[in-house]
């Protein structure tokens, strides 16, 4: 899932050697196994010639559960739900990721065959400051901003990314594959 932010506070938070590629959020939520769940935090990068994601967070102490088709992952921090629509899409490979960077470690994406399924979400951090969104049922643009706010360096911390205000749910999808 994938949501909207103002690009400027991103840059904001920002370690240095990055750069904002879109406005953008991302949870990575996965199921292992039926038994484990995580979440992964991410924003759209670029470092050097390299492409792709930074990763924000990782949070290993989801639960799940279903109910019908619906998956709802819940942790302290965070409640997320997908729900399947139905509609089925291409691979959700990505041409301009060369990987995701964990800290200064940085892990080639894997490879994704498998098409996606498009999902209604909903999203809260349960965070001091944090936001919320909701889908509306298509999957929207992230272009990039200009820089129109220069505001004061903060620290590149989970609870300073996950309180920057949702604008919009870009979209969300599910895809099964395995590892």
């Amino acid at each position: 899932m994938a949501y909207r932010v103002e690009q400027d506070r991103l840059r904001a938070i920002l370690p240095q050697g990055f750069i904002s590629l879109r406005p953008v959020l991302r949870i990575n939520a996965e199921i292992i196994n039926e038994t484990n769940a995580y979440l992964e935090f991410n924003t759209a990068i670029q470092s050097g010639k390299t492409k792709g994601w930074l990763n924000i967070a990782i949070l290993d102490d989801i639960s799940f559960k279903r109910t019908n088709n619906k998956v709802i992952f819940k942790s302290e921090d965070i409640e997320i739900s997908f729900e399947p629509v139905g509609i089925i899409g291409s691979c959700p490979a990505e041409k301009d990721n060369d990987g995701t960077y964990f800290g200064t470690e940085f892990k080639r994406c894997e490879k994704i065959t498998s098409n996606k399924e498009f999902c209604n979400c909903e999203f809260v951090w349960n965070t001091k400051d944090g936001t919320s969104g909701k889908s509306i049922g298509k999957t929207l643009p992230a272009l990039p901003e200009e820089v129109k706010i220069i505001y004061p360096k903060k620290d590149f911390t989970f609870y300073n990314v996950a309180s920057i205000p949702c604008k919009e749910v870009l979209g969300s999808y599910f895809v099964k594959f395995d590892r």
